[in-house]
This record gives structure tokens, C-alpha cells and sequence, in this order.
């Protein structure tokens, strides 16, 4: 390689990797009775989770009736990672209860429809988890933690 040409291939590499940061984060759509909100995430890191941000602002807001489906669609650069969704609802007679779905595996799916077990059931809240690095133990608690990179978040209403 020319002299000429070295400096201008390190100045070409450096842009590239200066760009790599600075995407916006990804966004993800929540349909319910055909109102749809897309929306970025309320907290996104890195993949070193070292470079964290956090927007309360971008929870999505939406009436959800008793028995109601919610559509949840994620992204490529979601649905590459694992992933799942954590919620919480109110049973009939007024017991909160909170779940979670599967943990979707890489590339495996980029889209869920959350049905609660009964039609009289009540969303509270539905918040997709975008998995970041490798599960580590919690030495304290001798269990293992599930670092997560990202959320995006549903608040439901009536």
C-alpha cells in the first residue's frame, strides 16, 4: 500500500467507527384495536452496557379494554438479541399479577401478540426487555442476572 493511501484508509475507518455510535436507538410498535405507537426505548445502553441513557418520556400511552391483545413489533436490531416481555395486568377481582414471556432466541421472531389468560383481565403495563451481554452470577445472591440493554414501554389505560 502507497504511503498516499494509508492515512486516508485510517480516516476512512475512523468515520466508520465514529458513526457506529451515534445511531439512534431502536424503536418498537405497540398495536392495540388498531392504534398503533412506535416508540424508543424509556432506557438503552451500549453493548458493554457502560453508556447508558434514559427517557421516561417515551412510554406509550394507550387504552387497553379487559380481554384486549396487544400487538408488540420489534425491530431487526431487537430481534437479533434475545429478547422478551415482561408485563403486569389486574385479575377480575382486583389481584395484580405480573408475567413474562418466553425468552425469544436470536433472529427467532420479531413480532408477539400478548393475550391475557382471561378476557375479564386488565393490562397494566408491557414492557419489552432487550437482552445485552452474557447472564452473569450475582455473587450476593448466588443467582444469575440477565443484564438488560433496553426497554420500551406500554402503559396501559382505559
Amino acid at each position: 500500500m502507497s504511503r498516499r493511501l494509508f492515512p486516508a484508509l485510517l480516516a476512512t475507518v475512523a468515520a466508520l467507527l465514529a458513526g457506529c455510535g451515534s445511531e439512534a436507538p431502536p424503536k418498537v410498535t405497540f398495536t392495540v384495536n388498531g392504534q398503533e405507537r412506535t416508540t424508543g426505548p424509556t432506557q438503552y445502553c451500549d453493548l458493554k452496557l457502560a453508556d447508558c441513557s434514559a427517557d421516561a418520556a417515551a412510554e406509550v400511552h394507550l387504552p387497553v379494554p379487559p380481554g384486549t391483545p396487544v400487538r408488540i413489533a420489534v425491530p431487526q436490531e431487537v430481534s437479533a438479541t434475545p429478547w422478551h416481555i415482561v408485563f403486569s395486568y389486574h385479575r377480575p377481582d382486583g389481584q395484580q399479577v405480573d408475567g413474562r414471556t418466553p425468552v425469544f432466541a436470536p433472529n427467532s421472531q420479531r413480532d408477539y401478540t400478548l393475550v391475557l389468560p382471561d378476557p375479564g383481565d386488565t393490562m397494566i403495563t408491557a414492557q419489552v426487555q432487550q437482552f445485552g451481554p452474557a447472564p452473569v452470577a450475582n455473587e450476593q445472591t448466588g443467582e444469575i442476572d440477565f443484564p438488560v440493554r433496553g426497554s420500551w414501554v406500554l402503559v396501559a389505560g382505559q
